[in-house]
């Protein structure tokens, strides 16, 4: 007897509604809120109570390591790109990161559910680590994140518990699925408040304000002024003195330090005889000096704003580290900030009498914006910004070449960084149409530490002509300039180079920021109506 038996046939899972996968989706993205948010209000807590040192803030643990581990190439994108706005750029960036993060987490739960915890553990893992090794980084600081973590897991869970998976959507009446709605998108709320909640209250901004409000300027013995016929007097020409709220700022922090002066203090370490710490009543008991001296970033291009002119108030470094006595051999200042960025300056540069290097505690005669480096920072004629102004100043080790290196040397910078002669047109901008007549084309000249002694513009590839400069202030800061030009109608091409102090002109060989500072002639096309 033959016994037929019916094959049942293989049926694979069916897929799931489409609506069940977009509540997963959304439920991921409830998830990763509340992990951040719990994580950024917990750390905001830490470092309020004065727990931490370091940067419990996964948010920005994970942009500082990522601003520390980014390649030349890019980063001269973003700077030539964003320029100021790099930071702002990159926070959003991040934020764009973690949103589809979340999303392709909760999406891969509904199915696959041990695969998402996965992906999730992995992302925290990482963001533990940036927490981890960010300067100063201790134990406690990576609690926020870890604590953040088990909230987001938490929700993950109970919300495919409440509407992937047991019971299903269409199994539960409108009123149950409308109370979770509002349960999961209100706790997703509450965390995200609580976060912008964290990132205030670890804000020592309010201190801050309160020490520069009561900071009252040192008395110096020669008071530096802005000479009379420092400006040229065109409109739309850079100020010869730039204000703070307006001067360029180019750093690695990705938020802005506040740095308690009560609290503050500066070592000088390294190759010296005796180690010295100084705290803030120390340094404001020295005796001042104003420096009028133009600060330039490395990454500035031909033609490029980022750079400025102010009064600096400060101690001269020589005199510290004379106190310190630098040893035999040293050749080099290894400056550090309370966020962990370095610069190798020149000690020959720190230590020159005819240089005013110094520990800068005001700008254009009032407290230093926290923005610029409230409470000291670095100022040094004649280098670029990226081995000379250290910025909210915590540690100056005098070391060698040799030994140790500045935070960007290794990233493909130039371990020197002395300010190339360059200049710039300001006004009219290109692609603008002007009247026939007299023109006042003006700019800003800079040759810092050594001088500007004549500014030359070029039309249409013609002969060099002279341009009047401004009243010279001093060989440490720019120059403006303007020529009068006899324009004609047409289009026309303008160009701008500078002559030196010592007679060397400014190159026309175009070359890039790296690793040492561009080169070339900035030049301007307008049309002549």
């Amino acid at each position: 007897m033959v016994i037929e038996t019916a094959t049942r046939p293989v049926v694979a899972d069916p897929a799931p509604p489409p609506h069940r996968t977009l509540l997963a989706v959304v439920g991921g993205l409830i998830a990763g809120v509340v992990t951040i948010g719990v994580a950024e209000l917990l750390a905001g807590l830490v470092q309020r109570f004065g727990w931490s040192s370091g940067t419990p803030s996964p948010v920005l643990a994970v942009g500082s390591a990522f601003i520390n581990h980014t390649p030349l190439w890019l980063k001269e994108f973003a700077t030539s790109n964003f320029g100021t706005n790099d930071k702002k750029v990159l926070l959003g960036g991040i934020a764009v990161v973690l949103f589809v993060a979340s999303l392709v987490i909760g999406w891969i739960s509904e199915r696959h559910y041990a695969v998402a915890l996965v992906l999730f553990v992995a992302l925290v893992a990482v963001a533990a680590l940036a927490v981890a090794t960010r300067p100063h980084a201790g134990f406690i600081d990576v609690f926020p994140l870890l604590i953040g973590a088990v909230a987001g897991l938490l929700m993950l869970g109970w919300w495919r518990l409440q509407l992937v998976v047991n019971p299903a959507p269409a199994q539960m009446s409108s009123y149950d699925r409308r109370r979770v709605l509002i349960l999961g998108a209100g706790g997703a709320v509450a965390a995200a408040l609580g976060g912008f909640a964290g990132r205030a209250l670890s804000s020592g901004a309010r201190a801050v304000e309160q020490a520069r409000a009561a900071f009252v300027l040192p008395k110096v013995a020669k008071p530096v002024t802005v000479p009379a016929g420092a400006s040229v007097g065109v409109p739309g020409v850079t100020p010869f003195v730039v204000p703070g709220d307006q001067f360029y700022r180019i750093d690695t922090a990705l938020t802005v330090p506040e740095v308690d002066p009560h609290s503050w203090s500066l070592k000088v370490t390294g190759m010296v005889d005796h180690d010295i710490e100084i705290d803030w009543d120390t340094l404001l008991s020295k005796p001042m000096i104003d420096a009028m001296v133009t600060l330039m970033c490395v990454s500035n291009e031909v033609g490029g704003n980022l750079n400025g002119n102010a009064i600096w108030t400060g101690w001269p470094v020589r005199e510290l580290l004379a106190q310190a006595g630098p040893q035999t051999g040293a050749d080099m200042v290894l400056s550090t900030s309370v966020d962990g960025f370095t610069a190798g300056t020149p000690l020959s540069a720190m230590t020159d009498p005819n240089r005013n290097a110094i520990l800068a505690v005001a700008m254009n005669g009032e407290a230093l914006p926290a923005e610029h480096g409230f409470p000291v920072r670095l100022v040094v004629p004649g280098l670029y910004g990226y081995v000379s102004a250290t910025k909210w100043l915590s540690e100056l080790k005098v070391t060698t070449y040799a030994k140790d290196m500045g935070y960007w040397t290794p990233r493909g910078w130039s371990a020197m960084g002395p300010v190339k002669i360059s200049s710039r047109i300001d006004v009219p901008t290109s692609g603008t149409h002007v009247k026939a007549g007299t023109v006042a084309v003006a700019g800003v000249a800079w040759d810092q530490h050594v001088g500007v002694k004549s500014v030359q513009v070029q039309v249409d590839g013609g002969a060099w002509q002279e341009a009047r400069l401004g009243t010279d202030a001093t060989i440490d800061a720019w120059r403006q300039w303007v020529y009068e030009w006899p324009a004609t109608k047409g289009s026309h091409t303008i160009a701008v180079r500078a002559v030196s102090d010592t007679g060397e002109v400014q190159t026309s060989v175009q070359a890039p920021p790296a690793p040492n500072g561009s080169t070339g002639l900035d030049s301007i096309t307008v049309t002549v109506d």
